[in-house]
């Protein structure tokens, strides 16, 4: 069997690698990374366990980023009672809430030929060596000038695209639509745009979009089930334009009749993402942002998700820095101008704590309660922050529940 060439994982190694040394703990996450040898590996270990944490939590490692199982898919005219049959994995799955889901459509195709893809959309494990690279060897947060910012396609471009992506897909949403109606309106949104959807094929992720419905924290899957009168359901976007940069951001929305709980945490979870905002611009500590989430969410009686966490963005999807949204973390960094970052807090209304579904994505609140989400990609600026995924004419989030009413 004819070997892979590769380069050993440590940074600055030039050795050959003649009897490849794996990372036993990144073959676990379904990540290969390979050493030119037993000394090496020890030499280097103490830098390279630090990909680990970052793999299990921006995207790359753990259960919730491996392959979605078989038995999932089914084609777009197959009949109803198919297509809202459980998915294999879920018949004998103990689920926490009342969400049931259902099966899926055939993953879409990129058809705008002008549209760059990263370098994950065409791995077999979706991984993208880039990232890969990035978190073996650069500890530093990247500053971004106005060569990347400005111009055709360029960064502000991207998250300008990714906000206008989002609103298509936001007035879609109602009642009886399926999330996979939604994925599509996505799908189809980048495609005009000239941009790939960044979460296609992300670690094998199926769909251009997560859609996010009740008890689900964030990666929902969208598939034939049909929004239903009272669910609230989050819609997660991030587009890549063609100069090669992402911009990330979504909105939870309330649909048709929701009650008074379900209003509560929309609302908090927008109130909680616009006090961390307030606090950006130099000089903040990136720790310091979940204090002020935590007594937020704290005051309207709910929690924080602690599994999952704001990051880095631009030419990378996932990056330095790590941004935990809960109290007293131990968050590295001190904010500069030019830094570029998502800010994404989950907010439950019961327990923090979380689980994942069978389909190893779809992250859900372990007491089944209700969670919502809203997030920007933020720049920070001399002496603030610019909102670049912001509303048209709305530089400052302001709380309107027309805004997220379907």
């Amino acid at each position: 069997m004819a070997s892979t060439s590769v380069g050993c994982a440590t940074p600055g190694c030039t050795n050959p690698i003649t009897k490849p040394l794996a990372c036993p703990k990144c073959m676990q996450m379904g990540v290969r990374n390979v050493f030119c040898g037993q000394q090496c590996f020890k030499a280097n270990y103490a830098q390279h366990k630090q990909i680990h944490t970052l793999l299990q939590q921006m995207g790359g490692g753990g259960g919730h980023r491996k392959t979605p199982p078989d038995g999932i898919v089914c084609p777009l005219d197959s009949p109803q009672e198919v297509k809202t049959a459980l998915p294999t994995w879920a018949k004998s799955y103990n689920f926490s809430g009342d969400l049931r889901p259902a099966l899926l459509s055939p993953k879409r195709p990129i058809t705008n030929t002008k549209v760059r893809k990263p370098d994950y959309a065409t791995h077999v494990g979706g991984v993208s060596d880039s990232e890969q690279r990035d978190r073996a060897s650069n500890n530093n947060i990247r500053v971004y000038g106005p060569d990347e910012l400005e111009g055709e396609c360029n960064l502000r471009y991207a998250t300008k695209m990714g906000r206008e992506v989002l609103d298509e897909g936001g007035k879609a949403l109602r009642v009886g639509v399926t999330t996979d109606e939604i994925d599509r309106v996505i799908h189809e949104a980048s495609m005009e745009r000239d941009c790939y959807p960044s979460p296609l094929n992300y670690y094998n992720f199926p769909k251009s979009v997560c859609t996010s419905v009740n008890e689900v924290i964030c990666h929902g899957i969208p598939d034939y089930r049909e929004v239903q009168d009272g669910d609230i359901v989050n819609i997660d976007v991030t587009t890549y334009s063609r100069g090669g940069y992402h911009g990330d951001l979504n909105e939870t929305f309330c649909v048709g009749n929701v009650d008074a709980d379900g209003r509560r945490v929309v609302q908090t979870a927008f109130e909680c993402l616009s006090s961390a905002l307030g606090m950006v611009k130099p000089g903040t500590l990136y720790r310091d942002l979940g204090s002020t989430i935590h007594r937020v969410a704290a005051a309207n009686k709910c929690s924080v998700v602690r599994t999952y966490c704001g990051h880095g963005i631009g030419s990378l999807f996932h990056t330095a820095p790590n941004i935990p949204h809960y109290n007293k973390n131990k968050a590295k960094g001190v904010m500069k101008e030019g830094h570029v970052f998502t800010v994404e807090p989950m907010i439950n209304l019961g327990s923090y704590d979380d689980l994942t579904w069978g389909d190893n994505w779809t992250a859900v609140t372990r007491d089944g309660k209700r969670s919502a989400q809203f997030e920007h990609t933020v720049l920070v600026t001399k002496d603030g922050c610019e909102i670049l995924t912001a509303r048209e004419n709305e530089p400052v989030m302001k709380w309107d529940p027309d805004l997220i009413q379907r």
